[in-house]
């Protein structure tokens, strides 16, 4: 996302795919279609998930990613319990909210991290202690029963440099393959390759995507893989070209040979989609701007995630809020689920935040409450 709170809160020989024409991945996603559709209770959980109508249902747990802006200026590596934080006890003493959320009937929370953070030096190991602080948060919320949807909060730049221009595609799949294999083996992982991309030719974007699938394929992983749009991930831009080629045309060239994929988009409430105001356009605003992006994902017969969205406490944006949701279950046929934007450590006062205020429900986890079912609830174990 691209608010101040996200990046300013908290102190301050891999062979690519690029060239796979559309007709081609097109074919290759019929021809899965139906194994995908017959896995059974035993399949890898990347078709597990994708054959469950709007499996996950949460919340962003937003902190290890701050004190860096969109174009990789800011705090970097940063200090841990000062820049940024990750969402667990064992490094923000006292934060359980975890087990609020789970209790309320969520199953997901989305990990935002660096990708810096994690790999200090491209085409490194990763650093010992940051991967302690993510496989701890992470498997402290598997044991809870959660989904977590690892969340690299990049937007597709390393530092300042630009994946596919001063920073190499076969590095960022380099960094896939090594996360891979820390958490293929992690049914409940699921692995979100970027956080919006933004300000770059969309067919690089996808070129990157597609290799980053290859590495974590090539590890053996099966999990499920969130794929992002280019210009910063809206529904609502998704068949404009201001940014390049539309997401609509380039995301058709996405392959992935197990065929454990689904396509991630973001949709804020307010005037720019931006997330930065508390007031929404108006109560159906969520609701026209996904839907363009619902027929896609029905004519192509591909599955969808609404990663981000939020909106203010004001009456118009909670109609908003639950009209979101409605319009997700009515579709649940082409929707694998949603994580709303967002909670966390450090997010106790923010404008869209879940997080209990004196234990006390905000007003926008009263509207989501009503819509996390008791099948979700009791997925949860």
């Amino acid at each position: 996302m691209r608010k101040a709170v996200a990046w300013g809160v908290v102190g301050a020989g891999l062979a690519v795919l690029g060239a796979c024409r559309g007709e081609d991945a097109e074919k290759t996603r019929e021809t899965g279609i139906a194994g995908n559709a017959a896995a059974g209770a035993n399949a890898p959980v990347g078709a597990e998930l994708l054959g469950q109508p709007l499996s996950m249902r949460g919340v962003s747990l937003a902190g290890a990613e701050f004190a860096v802006d969109p174009f990789g200026k800011g705090n970097l590596p940063g200090t841990p319990g000062v820049h940024y934080h990750y969402p667990d006890p064992a490094f923000s003493k006292g934060y359980t909210s975890a087990d609020y959320f789970l209790a309320k009937g969520m199953n997901t929370f989305r990990v935002p991290f660096r990708w810096e953070r994690l790999q200090p030096v491209r085409n490194q190991p990763l650093n010992a202690a940051e991967l302690n602080r993510l496989t701890t948060t992470v498997n402290n919320l598997v044991a809870k029963g959660a989904y977590v949807v690892l969340d690299v909060h990049n937007y597709a730049r390393y530092g300042t440099g630009v994946v596919g221009a001063e920073v190499p595609i076969a590095d960022f799949a380099e960094f896939w393959g090594r996360v891979a294999v820390e958490f293929k083996g992690n049914t409940k992982v699921v692995f979100a390759l970027m956080n919006e991309p933004h300000d770059m030719p969309t067919e690089v974007w996808i070129e990157a995507a597609n290799a980053a699938i290859v590495s974590i394929r090539n590890t053996g992983a099966t999990n499920l893989i969130l794929v992002p749009g280019n210009g910063w991930s809206g529904a609502h831009s998704f068949n404009a070209t201001f940014y390049g080629t539309s997401n609509a045309e380039a995301l058709l060239k996405i392959v992935d040979p197990k065929q454990y994929v689904a396509f991630e988009v973001h949709q804020h409430l307010d005037g720019d989609s931006s997330g930065k105001s508390a007031t929404c356009v108006s109560e159906t605003v969520g609701v026209e701007r996904l839907q363009v992006f619902t027929e896609w994902l029905r004519k192509h017969r591909k599955k969808g995630f609404l990663g981000e969205f939020s909106g203010g406490s004001g009456a118009v944006c909670l109609k908003a809020i639950t009209n979101v949701v409605v319009y997700l279950e009515q579709n649940k046929d082409v929707y694998v689920g949603w994580t709303y934007w967002a909670a966390g450590p450090a997010w106790d006062s923010y404008f869209t935040s879940l997080e209990p205020r004196g234990g006390v429900d905000t007003p926008q986890m009263i509207s989501l409450q009503a819509h996390l079912s008791a099948s979700v609830k009791a997925s949860v174990k």
